[in-house]
């Protein structure tokens, strides 16, 4: 299976950032593209990129902390298009920066249903179609803060480390069904939850950039080209991983 030629993608998250990248991606290698976010404006600009450059793309306005939203997503899509065959299930939010003892439950609760539940709910949906299907690939986007410790970042940190056990026990799952589960790990990517943390300020991106052994903040279309090599044949040996694309940082 690759990562294109008139495959069914499904791409959470997808109005700007990694989402949007990967989504592109996906749709320039001739895939039929469903383009998914709660951010409307965002996600039709994302369509309209890939359409303007004469790609196939459909827009689904979705919660991905609602059930019925995402199986509402995933059966919209098989009934456009009569299959799933990858699904990058992308969508989070960073939550608000405090310590592990001023974190709110407001907060937590907020960053768990978006990064985690969410996560599960796609692949409580997607699975079933993929599993009839006999094929299919998922990539779950963690983080490097999934694989590692953070101060401050509290609720974001136990889902993202939460995105790679799933990830880890949906792959076992599935291995011998036809179906892989993968996930990308991306370090400082410059996007605009990037943007956010960062306020912009040159002073403070170059404290982000300072601990990656690369020297500079990854591009969304690095990331891009991770999963779709993940969703392709040529990772058709791959399952259950967590690919930390982050400059070397989790090398350290």
């Amino acid at each position: 299976m690759n990562a294109g030629n008139e495959q069914v993608v499904l791409v959470t998250g997808a109005s700007s950032g990694i989402g949007r990248a990967a989504a592109i991606a996906f749709a320039r290698q001739g895939a039929r593209v469903v383009v998914a976010d709660v951010l409307v404006r965002g996600g039709e600009e994302t369509v309209a990129q890939i359409r303007d450059a004469r790609g196939q793309a459909k827009f689904i306005c979705a919660d991905v902390s609602s059930a019925a939203d995402v199986a509402r997503l995933v059966s919209d899509t098989v009934a456009e298009y009569g299959r799933l065959d990858c699904a990058f299930n992308n969508a989070g939010i960073e939550g608000t920066m405090a310590a592990t003892a001023d974190c709110t439950e407001e907060n937590w609760d907020r960053t768990l249903a978006i990064n985690l539940k969410g996560m599960w709910l796609c692949m409580k949906y997607e699975l079933p179609q993929m599993l009839k299907q006999g094929r299919g690939s998922i990539v779950n986007c963690s983080s490097v803060a999934g694989l590692v410790g953070f101060a401050q970042l509290p609720a974001y940190v136990a889902s993202k480390h939460g995105v790679v056990g799933l990830t880890r026990c949906a792959a076992l799952e599935c291995a011998k069904l036809g179906v892989r589960v993968n996930a990308v790990c991306p370090g400082v990517i410059r996007t605009p939850m990037v943007d956010r943390l960062t306020g912009a300020k040159p002073e403070v991106e170059a404290q982000f950039i300072a601990p990656q052994p690369i020297g500079r903040m990854g591009e969304p279309d690095e990331v891009a080209a991770a999963v779709l090599w993940l969703c392709s044949d040529a990772a058709s040996f791959v399952t259950g991983q967590a690919l930390a694309v982050d400059g070397g940082w989790v090398a350290q």
